[in-house]
């Protein structure tokens, strides 16, 4: 697909898992695709959830991989807990189906929400979140996330380049942890992004000159049959984002 669309450089960038990288980078040789490995996690902030990309991560890592099991093993007792939230209201999901939805991948909220909207239950994924999933919703349950400076530092001692993801489309609470996020090793923003507006754009941009920083993006593109994110491709990033980020890796 992302040859069929013309792109030069796609980056893997799953939830708490480099499981895909393997297959993905297997795929594009031989073509003129680059396939960088990355990873995005989730960390804890103090008004909103801090998504940190990780660019150029060593998939092979024992460190990182460590890390990303012990997430994804919290994520999967999470999700087990939603579902009995849900079958206390009324609400009643199988494992299997869940599980299926997620098609192999890390199990989490939006698996859960994509089996109440197969179900009838809710009207979208958005729905769902809103409704039952979402913080202070009644299946809502907390899910482990790290420090934003262990997360840095996990995908540092990686040998990946931390980048903090949509930051503007975060809000202004995210937005403005920036500077302390750049003193425990961020190196850039994700600017180019399908929900950021121009006036987005130019802000990120200031942030980026400000403090030395990475200006990336893409589509943030979930999959051909997900609500999230937008089409691959459909968001234009210049070719000099994907120079100066891998100039960062110092290889």
């Amino acid at each position: 697909m992302a040859l069929a669309r013309g792109l030069a450089v796609v980056a893997l960038t799953d939830h708490d898992t480099v499981s895909g990288v393997a297959e993905a980078q297997a795929t594009a040789a031989g073509t003129d695709l680059e396939v960088i490995a990355g990873v995005e996690v989730s960390s804890e902030g103090n008004q909103a959830s801090l998504h940190i990309l990780g660019f150029y991560v060593d998939p092979h890592s024992p460190f990182l991989n460590d890390r990303l099991q012990a997430m994804r093993d919290s994520r999967l007792g999470r999700a087990h807990q939603m579902l009995e939230r849900l079958r206390e209201m009324g609400i009643t999901l199988e494992w299997e189906e869940v599980q299926a939805l997620a098609g192999g991948e890390s199990v989490g909220r939006p698996h859960v929400a994509r089996a109440l909207l197969s179900r009838g239950h809710v009207t979208s994924v958005q729905d769902a979140f809103g409704r039952l999933l979402g913080p202070g919703c009644p299946a809502y349950i907390p899910r482990l996330r790290l420090a934003p400076e262990e997360t840095i530092q996990m995908i540092v001692e990686a040998r990946g380049v931390p980048v903090l993801a949509h930051p503007a489309h975060s809000g202004p609470a995210v937005v403005a942890r920036i500077p302390e996020l750049v003193g425990y090793g961020l190196r850039g923003l994700e600017v180019h992004y399908p929900y950021h507006s121009p006036d987005d754009v130019e802000m990120l941009l200031r942030l980026c000159r400000e403090h030395g920083l990475l200006a990336t993006g893409g589509s943030d593109f979930h999959g051909p049959d997900s609500e999230e994110g937008a089409p691959l491709g459909s968001v234009y990033v210049p070719m000099e984002c994907a120079k100066r980020l891998r100039e960062a890796t110092g290889f």
